[in-house]
């Protein structure tokens, strides 16, 4: 399967696949309206770690024994058996936020969208050939593909 890798010695901490993550799962699909009209700061599904000198984008890996899904309590959380991706059926979670400390890398975190409770956490920008993030990094810090087995 393939999935978003961050090469971390290309990564210059600008953010814009954080920017890039926030518009391409907003309901216009544009910058300023996805920022000023739907306020949607704070809604990335991937996200920027700094120590410095190093930076890196941490997402969802999509685990093959994802330990959010094994953990929900209300089956929210599944994993695809064809694509293999890890996603959040919204209109199941309950808001206990049990995948956000299951998960291992800290790439489910507690969000709202429409009013209600849900994880935020990387769906890959299904719809699209290549994730947003990916698209957008100007250095390559991102790159999707298919790698070795992972948890």
């Amino acid at each position: 399967m393939r999935k978003v890798y961050a090469q971390i010695e290309y990564c210059m901490n600008c953010r814009l696949c954080e920017v890039s993550c926030i518009v391409a799962h907003s309901k216009s699909k544009d910058l300023f309206k996805a920022f000023h009209r739907e306020n949607l700061r704070n809604t990335a599904r991937v996200r920027v770690e700094e120590k410095r000198p190093l930076s890196a984008a941490i997402q969802c890996r999509h685990c093959d024994q994802p330990a959010c899904v094994q953990s929900c309590i209300s089956g929210a959380m599944t994993k695809d058996a064809v694509t293999g991706v890890v996603h959040c059926q919204e209109e199941k979670c309950v808001g206990c936020w049990t995948c956000v400390v299951a998960c291992p890398y800290g790439a489910v975190r507690p969000g709202r969208r429409d009013g209600k409770s849900a994880p935020l956490k990387c769906d890959l920008c299904q719809g699209l050939s290549v994730p947003a993030c990916v698209q957008t990094c100007p250095n390559q810090a991102l790159v999707y593909e298919e790698r070795g087995r992972e948890i």
